[in-house]
């Protein structure tokens, strides 16, 4: 028997053997992990920024997705998975853009996650792809295996070596298949979702059902974009579930509380997707540090600011509750929210007190400031299991590059944070 025999073979027995794993005996083969209830989307443009003391609230979250549509380039993708790296949390890549793939992100990344719109134009289920796989061909995917190889491959293998990484790549890769139901959004333009493409329930279903089967996408994605589905995407995620038994369900769109979140997952949902609620965050921890550090310093003690936030805000209306009110394994997200926004005032208020003892300092200067001094945060980022607590510091060195303009990795840094020294 030839080797091309052979191939072809072993080929159709993996098939076969994979088909009837899934659909036969039950097999859970999918990669992306049955117990991931919630998502949290992180995007990397300038404008999104990151709560202090992220970690804290990304650890009761099941994963983090990366990603984003505007302003989003190769560098603050790679800068948004540097700081990801030492939160604790999985995290995944979901470009929108094939060139924001770089070697830094796949390593950094649990996987890469290809988006393919069911009721799109075709350029949104195979245009997109189509160009992300010739980059891979001929850029990415080469220059790769050059440098994991040290030498040069392209004349010996020709084109073979591109289509190799390409494959390798769609191999390792994660689909998900979206389906877009509202018009009023960015998705919806790009993959050019009109009235005519909306779905019904049974529609979604049979779309579905194509998905699991024939692209064979690991996620199902019904995606509202900043609004929330109701009783509309209620019935669509029901049909679905019907449908589909070995692809994730998950729901996006509009879930800032408890309750809708708890019914797109009654409905069928696997998991819940947010995002801009969590960069949110940010913006009321600079609100806060902004009125605080008036009224407050860093000798002041805990249950003192936890009380100053009580009276500054309602905590549960704020952007920090709503986030952890999102996640069903956190209980009381009231509370649990006056204890972290305490926490990133204290820790703002004891780096600003190290730069006031500074003057015109060098980056080595900052570094042993912070080193030397007490920093809120640190016993707090300890606890989260697989977070680094040396990230308390490297936050701090940022804030405090950013306030002196003196190092530029601190300054990367601090372009994710809102708060200001």
């Amino acid at each position: 028997m030839s080797l091309t025999s052979l191939a072809k073979r072993f080929e159709s027995l993996a098939a076969t053997a994979s088909v009837g794993g899934r659909m036969l005996l039950g097999l859970d083969t999918n990669p992306v992990p049955a117990d991931w209830t919630h998502i949290t989307k992180i995007d990397p443009e300038g404008e999104k920024k990151l709560p202090l003391l992220f970690p804290v609230y990304l650890s009761h979250t099941s994963a983090i997705s990366v990603g984003g549509s505007q302003d989003v380039t190769e560098q603050n993708t790679e800068e948004t998975f540097e700081l990801l790296s030492d939160s604790g949390t999985p995290a995944f890549h979901e470009p929108s853009e094939a060139t924001h793939v770089t070697e830094t992100t796949r390593e950094q990344a649990d996987f890469l996650a290809v988006p393919e719109v069911l009721n799109g134009d075709s350029n949104a289920l195979v245009g997109t792809l189509g160009r992300g796989l010739e980059y891979v061909r001929t850029d990415l995917g080469p220059s790769m295996l050059e440098d994991k190889l040290g030498l040069s491959i392209g004349g010996f293998f020709d084109d073979r070596a591109g289509d190799f990484a390409a494959g390798m790549m769609m191999q390792e890769a994660v689909f998900e298949a979206y389906i877009i139901m509202n018009l009023d959004s960015a998705a919806a333009r790009e993959a050019s979702v009109t009235e005519d493409n909306l779905l019904s329930p049974q529609e979604a279903k049979e779309r579905a059902l194509a998905a699991q089967h024939h692209l064979e996408s690991e996620i199902i994605y019904l995606e509202y974009s900043g609004t929330f589905g109701g009783e509309e995407a209620e019935k669509i995620l029901e049909q679905i579930d019907e449908g589909v038994s070995w692809s994730r369900i998950w729901y996006g769109g509009g879930l800032d509380d408890r309750k809708n979140v708890n019914r797109v997952l009654d409905a069928g949902a696997d998991a819940a997707v947010v995002g801009d609620v969590f960069h949110r965050v940010a913006a009321v921890e600079a609100e806060l540090f902004e009125q605080a550090r008036g009224e407050l310093d860093a000798e002041t003690d805990r249950e003192e600011i936890e009380a100053w936030v009580t009276d500054a805000v309602d905590v549960a209306d704020t952007d920090a509750g709503r986030y952890l009110s999102t996640i069903p394994d956190v209980t009381q997200p009231e509370e649990r929210a006056r204890e972290y926004l305490a926490e990133s005032l204290a820790f703002a208020l004891a780096v600003e007190a190290i730069a006031d003892g500074l003057e015109d300092p060098t980056t080595a200067d900052i570094e042993a400031a912070v080193s030397e001094a007490s920093l809120p945060g640190r016993a707090t980022i300890a606890n989260v299991s697989g977070a680094d607590a040396g990230l308390v510091d490297r936050v701090a060195e940022g804030l405090l590059s950013a306030r002196f303009d003196v190092g530029s990795d601190g300054q990367t840094t601090a372009r994710h944070l809102a708060v200001e020294l």
